[in-house]
């Protein structure tokens, strides 16, 4: 029954308000891991093996040749190259066999194009082992004067492999080898003046 105090539906909606569960709260984050906190790191990648300086790079394609069984004093190894062989980091060498040059003329000059312009001292190491060699050796003569390459000449592997062997271990040699040297006395350099023509020698000028 109503009385002062209002109707009895209003109290039980204000009890239902007050005893009404209050709206849940998202709950807390969880705490981050401890494979979550760690730093990710980034995944080495191998390097290539580096090649040894010291050694003279032969490429595949000259397996079997036996220019190889000549280099004995200095370590040499296979790499990816475009030359035959590299013997230093501006110098490098085709090798060429007359026999072959004779059935295959056009493989040398494909060769000295695909080195482009990589190195600056470019050698075509050629192996004599034909009996009449003039003209092809004119022709090349032509072809490394066009193309400023040098033209090395060599009868046997045994010479062949030598030469490798020196234009390597001249790689980094002092240019004192072969610089004259200059008179220090007065004597020294009245025999060089003396002696500039052919025909007087330094113990006729003494």
């Amino acid at each position: 029954m109503p009385d002062e105090y209002g109707d009895e539906s209003d109290l039980f909606e204000i009890v239902d308000r007050t005893t009404a569960a209050p709206n849940p709260r998202p709950p807390p984050p969880a705490p981050a891991s401890d494979n979550a906190r760690k730093v990710v790191q980034p995944t080495p990648q191998a390097l290539p093996a580096r090649k040894s300086a010291s050694s003279i790079l032969v490429s595949p394609r000259q397996k079997g040749n036996p220019i190889l069984n000549s280099i004995k004093s200095l370590p040499w190894e296979y790499s990816d190259i475009p030359a035959d062989f590299v013997l230093g980091q501006t110098t490098c060498a085709l090798f060429l066999s007359l026999k072959y040059h004779r059935l295959h003329p056009e493989y040398i000059y494909a060769r000295i194009r695909q080195l482009g312009q990589k190195y600056l001292l470019r050698i075509v190491l050629v192996m004599v082992d034909i009996e009449n060699h003039q003209d092809p050796l004119k022709e090349l003569s032509k072809t490394s004067l066009i193309n400023n390459v040098t033209l090395m000449l060599t009868w046997s592997a045994n010479e062949a492999g030598r030469y490798l062997e020196l234009f390597k271990s001249c790689e980094n040699a002092a240019p004192t080898g072969i610089k004259a040297q200059k008179a220090a006395t007065f004597a020294d350099n009245l025999v060089e003046f003396i002696t500039v023509p052919r025909s007087i020698n330094k113990t006729d000028a003494v």
